[in-house]
């Protein structure tokens, strides 16, 4: 494998080894200092309301001067958030270094652009985007534990060494990793305006429902997340070890499916979009599964929720590249990591609240999402097949 693609995904798994010490151990480093369950999902949501400004204009900085350059200060920042987070003194600080983590928050959305510069086809641009995906469920499955084992030292130690990951990161970044880019758009103007992105993907009218169900996973996907740890320590009583032991399975989910079964079975046998469709219903009926409140069916429920977010994350993702311009691919990409942190500060602000009335009601409304975006995407596909057949449409999702 070439160096840069190693270093890619080596930045993609660092990033999300720190997503994985975040979910199950900040509810309990936060509460430790006195937070409520809404609080806890503000600061996800705190995070996420930065990423949503800086996410897409960095896509787009990336597509004008390379992506190089932005991906070292983007990982410079993850670090430094990670630190001044480790260190807090009180929950403002923690604030503090989730608005500095997310003040920069590129590194995923570049790096899915790094790979589709450097495919040579279109199998070849979806297995390097599964390659982002396995790392994801590595991720997931070192993060978790990793945070667990650290967190019977202090609930600060995780983020300690997720900010020293992150620096080791920018060092080699710097070091080994060459530009790749070569259809820059250097003559295009940059704007700073934060809703840019969103008046683009509701004007995008053939992207437009590809967006319009990513918004639904991604509500869908942070809801259900957010409470994910005061739901099972609530119904089941699990601390942040055993938390993060749980995380780790559903990561093990995702690195065989995104690893393994993506390549090897799922685009063998189906379309990315029957994918699309097939995984939805999944994730609709691991959902419902989950709220049973039964250790067996949670464990089951477990499985159906891994798989279908690992293999829609990376099929959708896909087909957005594959039609988006060379030279916008960047931003386009970058738009999705923008509509995801939209829904990163939209989802923790809802679940929140809501799980302090019952606790499962932050569940329902993701199937509710879930449904939604399926509505989506059937009703998309009806359009498309009448316009194949020469028939009058509506093209307005």
């Amino acid at each position: 494998m070439k160096k840069e693609k190693l270093i890619i995904i080596f930045t993609v798994l660092v990033d999300v080894i720190g997503f994985g010490i975040v979910i199950p151990i900040l509810p309990f480093y936060a509460t430790a200092m006195g937070a409520s369950p809404a609080v806890v999902t503000f600061l996800f949501a705190s995070y996420s309301l930065f990423a949503f400004f800086s996410s897409p204009l960095l896509g787009a900085v990336s597509d004008k001067i390379g992506r190089r350059p932005v991906l070292i200060l983007s990982i410079s920042s993850t670090a430094i958030g990670w630190f001044v987070f480790a260190g807090a003194p009180s929950i403002l600080f923690l604030f503090l270094g989730r608005f500095i983590d997310g003040a920069a928050a590129g590194n995923f959305s570049i790096a899915q652009s790094y790979l589709v510069d450097i495919s040579e086809s279109e199998e070849e641009r979806t297995v390097n985007l599964g390659l982002i995906g396995a790392m994801f469920g590595i991720g997931f499955m070192l993060g978790p534990i990793i945070g667990g084992v650290l967190a019977k030292i202090s609930h600060a130690t995780p983020f300690w060494f997720a900010g020293g990951l992150a620096t080791l990161n920018a060092i080699m970044a710097f070091f080994f990793l060459p530009e790749t880019h070569k259809a820059r758009n250097v003559e295009r103007k940059l704007s700073l305006n934060p809703l840019l992105p969103l008046q683009r993907a509701a004007r995008d009218v053939e992207l437009r429902p590809l967006y319009v169900t990513w918004i639904m996973f991604g509500l869908a996907n942070i809801t259900s997340q957010t409470v994910f740890s005061l739901f099972v320590s609530k119904e089941f009583g699990f601390d942040a070890f055993v938390t993060g032991l749980t995380f780790t399975g559903m990561g093990v989910i995702v690195a065989i499916n995104q690893g393994l079964l993506l390549k090897r079975f799922w685009l063998k046998k189906f379309t990315e979009s029957t994918l699309q469709r097939i995984m939805l219903w999944v994730l609709i009926i691991g959902l419902g599964l989950f709220v049973t409140k039964s250790l067996l069916l949670f464990l089951i429920a477990t499985l159906f929720i891994g798989t279908g977010q690992s293999v829609f994350r990376v099929v959708l993702t896909s087909q957005v590249a594959g039609a988006a311009d060379p030279q916008a691919k960047g931003e386009k990409l970058g738009m999705m990591s923008s509509l995801m942190s939209m829904c990163m500060v939209i989802g923790p602000t809802i679940s929140g609240p809501l799980f302090e009335i019952n606790d499962a009601f932050p569940y329902y409304l993701a199937a509710l999402y879930l449904a939604l975006g399926l509505y989506t995407t059937l009703r998309h596909e009806r359009i498309e097949v009448r316009v194949a057949e020469g028939s009058p449409s509506d093209l307005s999702i």
